[in-house]
């Protein structure tokens, strides 16, 4: 049985992936293909006539890369220096094994393995190259112009065609190939991607920006699914610990204090949220420019004043924040990641169907939500 199921998993690994582009994006690979290829046919056969030259003005190699740089152009495979590079220095490998080495099939194995070497050397590898370098042993071009024409025109003419087709039907051509600046916010460097890459040890037909977008559109979609399910009211803080307009400040910082809390909800008599205040609330009224005598300071600040006029804040709605962000008890926790993560805020009062204060999510609460979402399965 075990013999039988690894022979079907070996077998699989003959079978073709399934395709992820549409109709429309294979319409326009075909046609840049082919128009890519007319142009540079049309304009090579124009300048042999110019120059004279009765030889071959079209490599059957450039079929090849047509196919990379219209149906793949992302790939790192795909990119001008490798085709142009690829293509030309691969035949000129196949030109001096055709000069050199007698026997046809010793010329055709050390060409292309040449071809490579020298591509990986010159940071070039393209496909097509092996081909160009075969070509030339098979037809025993010993002429080393003939890596400038046809091999360079051709290679170069259709990169140009490249470029122009498929920034006109919406797919960046070329690529950039070198690294990046990290984002403040990214979640891996770019050493740990060549950490990574380093340990594959191969070849990876993929830019390496496309890579990083794929890695992180990929976590997006993970969050979606994993925290699409959840709602605010699966998270929040239940009867969360609220004040008044008329709460004494006094008051309210004991309950920061006692509850270990850094926010309360600001209500009206009927529950429904009026503003927010929060520790920087307090400390925003205290003269910080100078450290010294921060606590008493503060103590002043919260201390009731015992004559009818004051001319500092006495109660919680004197220094509450008013512009208070809240969010409904049945609404989706994925939707709060840009308020969490771009919008400043630490705490979001949650309420119900009749606009009543019900909860309170802190990023306490939605880390620990989103930790346990994208945790691995145990």
């Amino acid at each position: 049985m075990r013999l039988a199921s690894s022979f079907l998993n070996y077998a699989r690994a003959w079978l073709p992936g399934r395709t992820t582009v549409d109709a429309r994006e294979r319409l326009r690979a075909m046609g840049g293909a082919a128009l890519g290829l007319l142009i540079t046919a049309l304009l090579c056969r124009w300048l042999a006539g110019v120059l004279g030259h009765n030889a071959v003005w079209l490599i059957a190699p450039l079929g090849a890369s047509a196919v990379l740089v219209f149906a793949v152009p992302a790939s790192p495979l795909a990119q001008p220096w490798s085709v142009i590079g690829g293509n030309t220095l691969s035949a000129l490998v196949g030109i001096a094994c055709a000069n050199w080495i007698p026997d046809p099939a010793l010329a055709a194995a050390v060409a292309v393995g040449g071809a490579i070497g020298l591509m990986f050397t010159a940071r070039c590898l393209h496909p097509p190259g092996g081909a160009a370098a075969l070509l030339a042993v098979l037809t025993h071009t010993t002429h080393f112009s003939s890596a400038l024409f046809p091999a360079f025109a051709n290679s170069l003419l259709l990169v140009l065609a490249g470029v122009a087709y498929n920034s006109l039907t919406g797919r960046r051509y070329p690529h950039v190939q070198v690294a990046r600046p990290p984002a403040a916010d990214a979640r891996f460097s770019q050493a740990d991607i060549d950490a990574v890459l380093a340990r594959y040890n191969q070849v990876l037909d993929i830019s390496r920006d496309d890579l990083e977008s794929l890695i992180q559109q990929t976590e997006l979609e993970s969050y979606k699914r994993r925290l699409g399910t959840l709602h605010c009211a699966d998270i929040m803080s239940a009867q969360p610990i609220s004040v008044e307009f008329g709460t004494p400040l006094q008051e309210a910082w004991a309950l920061m204090h006692e509850r270990r809390i850094k926010a309360l909800p600001v209500t009206d008599r009927t529950r429904r949220v009026v503003g927010i205040v929060t520790q920087a609330d307090f400390f925003r009224q205290l003269d910080l420019q100078h450290h010294e005598g921060i606590a008493g300071k503060l103590r002043d600040l919260i201390r009731a004043t015992r004559t009818v006029m004051s001319n500092k804040p006495e109660v919680v709605g004197q220094i509450m924040t008013r512009q208070v962000r809240v969010a409904s008890a049945d609404r989706p926790v994925v939707e709060l990641v840009p308020l969490f993560s771009e919008g400043g805020h630490h705490h979001i009062p949650i309420i119900d169907s009749e606009k009543r204060l019900t909860g309170m999510i802190t990023q306490s609460d939605f880390v620990r939500a989103l930790y346990r979402a994208v945790r691995p399965e145990m």
